[in-house]
């Protein structure tokens, strides 16, 4: 190969490893973990860019914004398989009631999003939320990021808390394999493979698979996922490249809304499933598609743009607990089917491109993007009554009781259709002066038909979104920031009186300061957001939601990651979230705290340790909730910490072998609830014991 051919390979295959994915700096680079290195150091748990802040190749530093990338090695230190355990990790993220165990919930500084689906997050720049899909494996996952703070300016709907942006591994030129297998606790075991390498001269693909099942401390519960994830990486020229990536993934597990808290009473026991087993699984169903292009133009101007497709779907019965009698163990239940389907479609296209003008350097972004989203919801229910309590014994459960013949309770169909326009600068003003700003205008129709009651309900919204944020650096390793954002967000669905949601719509400020060493990065933010019309839980009936007239949230952040010492690796997190509805009614109280969300959680991860073994330990700390929305209850969850301990060792090359352990003391807590009802337990103690060969 002559060197211009050479030259031109290298540009493109440099080209390709940017589609959805932050390249650093030189003299930065990744190995084949995802781990980046500096002149030939590992940098631990920190990353040098973030893609899905800006949609460029960003400097941490350089943002007004609070950002935390959770890399490929400190996953891996951490044991995690989750989004759910990945997102553990960073700061003023709290687990909200997750609909059973059947897709992932969690509030960003207090905000979690719209309670009929799972919370929002991306994959890839695009958002994968949207539908039914379960509680999502990182089998897939090359690193995730946590953008606080409102995105609607450069992604349109979402919350003001943040955004989380999760990068998928990308096909690689030179072959590498691995497979990976783990046991544990409850019969729990896992296979993961992850396989990649070249077709031809300007193909390579990737293949990721998983298999997980387990039971449970919870009696009769058992769990199977799979997921498996395909994808291709085309040098389509000496300018372009091509990605195509498939994710399809199945989750079939019991609903399990867990045990119910009484006041006065004895505690039930955590293993204690108060469902039917008879009622079988609960089967979710995620086929998603992206495409993504990206042309090189000329004098570092590119074009970028995509395509992404989801289906996705939700089916089984549920008994689910309804009220507790006078003697303080009957549970009388309610029954129900679900049939929920979705369909979502996405495109988008942006320019890319650096201009210089009045000596300072602005790097532009200019982009269009639409979406198509169809929701159909079917539900049956059936409540218990006196001639059929469908009643069990919360302390001597008899599993077998059979429910009154269902009626339908729910039965729509929901159309939404969205395009925008946006546009971003980052400005370098001076070396020590940055600025962030930018605007997106939205267009958005909803139509929801409700079969049931042979009505449709109709909506247009208009919306623009600006930021704008300044950071000053007075020296190498501090930066100091400030900004300011408007958002919006469509509310799905009908309420109790069959009318559409008007739109969330939100004003957040945030000041912070971050510190960036060869080895350590570290954020400290303060922030405030004020938000209208949020959707929560309807007391009088949970099927439905209703807005909760204004609520505002406000607190202290501080992220840490990295090296302390060669070999010493840490992630650290804290935050301080004082979240309140500022206006409410006779349903939801004034001043009333948001539900699972605590005023004070951290959590600590430290690994010592070589490339041949390491040992760690980690804490996490929740602070007393409250345990539901309802004007009438004072109804918390007490506050807890749990500890952790892991180790690996590399016996040989290619081979490494960990062991796991959570919740080392067997602390009893509870990690979210939706009502007094229906209270999720926390995990017993688990021990995993995992080995994994790559080649």
């Amino acid at each position: 190969m002559n060197n211009t051919a050479f030259s031109t390979r290298r540009r493109t295959c440099a080209l390709a490893a940017t589609i959805a994915i932050a390249l650093p700096a030189t003299p930065a680079q990744a190995d084949d973990a995802g781990t980046v290195i500096v002149d030939g150091r590992r940098t631990g748990y920190r990353t040098l860019a973030v893609a899905g802040a800006t949609k460029t190749d960003a400097l941490p530093k350089d943002l007004p914004q609070s950002v935390r990338t959770l890399t490929a090695e400190l996953l891996q230190d951490a044991g995690v398989t989750s989004l759910a355990g990945a997102l553990d990790l960073g700061s003023g993220i709290a687990r909200q009631s997750d609909l059973g165990g059947l897709w992932d919930s969690y509030a960003m500084r207090g905000f979690t999003g719209d309670p009929n689906f799972g919370s929002d997050y991306m994959v890839n720049g695009f958002t994968a939320s949207r539908g039914y899909n379960g509680l999502r494996d990182i089998a897939g996952t090359q690193s995730v990021e946590i953008l606080k703070g409102p995105a609607s300016a450069l992604y349109g709907r979402g919350e003001p808390g943040g955004t989380v942006n999760i990068l998928t591994k990308k096909p690689r030129f030179a072959p590498q394999y691995g497979i990976e297998a783990s046991v544990g606790s409850h019969a729990a075991h896992r296979v993961a493979a992850d396989l990649t390498g070249p077709i031809s001269g300007t193909l390579a693909y990737r293949v990721n698979v998983a298999h997980q099942g387990a039971d449970s401390f919870r009696d009769t519960v058992h769990t199977d996922r799979d997921y498996v994830s395909p994808s291709l990486l085309w040098l389509a020229g000496p300018d372009t490249t091509v990605s195509y990536e498939v994710e399809a993934s199945r989750q079939r597990s019991p609903f399990d809304r867990g045990i119910p808290v009484i006041a006065g009473a004895p505690e039930v026991p955590v293993e204690r499933f108060l469902g039917e087993p008879a009622d079988g699984p609960i089967t979710v169903k995620s086929l998603g598609h992206q495409l993504f292009v990206q042309h090189a133009l000329a004098d570092g101007w590119s074009l970028q743009g995509g395509a992404a497709y989801r289906d996705s779907s939700l089916s089984g019965y549920s008994s689910e607990a309804n009220d507790v009698l006078a003697d303080g163990r009957t549970l009388r239940r309610q029954r129900r089917f679900r049939d929920w389907s979705a369909t979502d479609r996405s495109v988008r296209a942006e320019l890319l491109g650096t201009v210089d003008t009045l000596g300072m350097r602005h790097a532009l972004l200019v982009g269009v993007d639409a979406y198509r989203f169809d929701d159909t919801r079917l539900q049956l229910r059936r409540n218990p009554s006196a001639a059929n309590p469908y009643a069990i014994d919360l302390y001597a459960p008899v599993y077998g009781g059979q429910a009154a013949p269902l009626a339908v309770s729910v039965d729509t169909v929901e159309h939404q259709r969205a395009h925008a326009f946006y546009a971003q600068d980052q400005l370098t003003i001076t070396p020590r002066w940055k600025a962030l700003v930018g605007v997106r205008h939205d267009r958005y129709e909803q139509t929801v038909i409700n079969h049931r009651t042979t009505t449709v309900n109709a909506q247009e919204l208009a919306a623009t979104s600006p930021r704008a944020g300044l950071v000053w650096q007075p020296t190498d390793v501090l930066s100091l920031y400030g900004s300011a954002a408007r958002g919006f967000r469509p509310n799905s669905g009908i309420g109790i009186d069959n009318t559409a949601f008007p739109a969330e719509k939100s004003l957040s400020y945030e000041l912070g300061a971050k510190v960036e060493t060869s080895a350590l990065a570290g954020t400290l933010a303060v922030y405030r957001i004020e938000k209208k019309n949020v959707l929560t839980t309807n007391p009088v009936n949970t099927d439905y939601a209703l807005p909760a007239g204004e609520v505002a949230s406000k607190g202290i952040e501080l992220d840490v990651s990295g090296e302390l010492r060669r070999g010493v690796r840490l992630s650290g997190a804290y935050a301080y979230t004082d979240a309140r509805v500022t206006r409410g009614d006779n349903a939801i109280r004034t001043g009333s705290r948001f539900p699972n969300v605590p005023r004070h959680s951290a959590n600590l991860l430290l690994v010592a340790g070589n490339a041949h073994a390491s040992i760690g330990g980690g804490l996490a700390y929740v602070g007393e909730r409250y345990g539901d929305v309802a004007a009438s209850s004072d109804f918390r969850l007490p506050g807890y910490t749990t500890a952790r301990l892991l180790a690996s060792w590399m016996p040989a090359p290619h081979w490494r072998v960990g062991v796991n352990v959570d919740n080392l003391f067997d602390r009893r807590y509870y990690a979210s609830s939706y009502s007094r009802l229906w209270v999720a337990p926390g995990s017993t103690r688990t021990i995993s014991a995992s080995a994994a060969y790559r080649f």
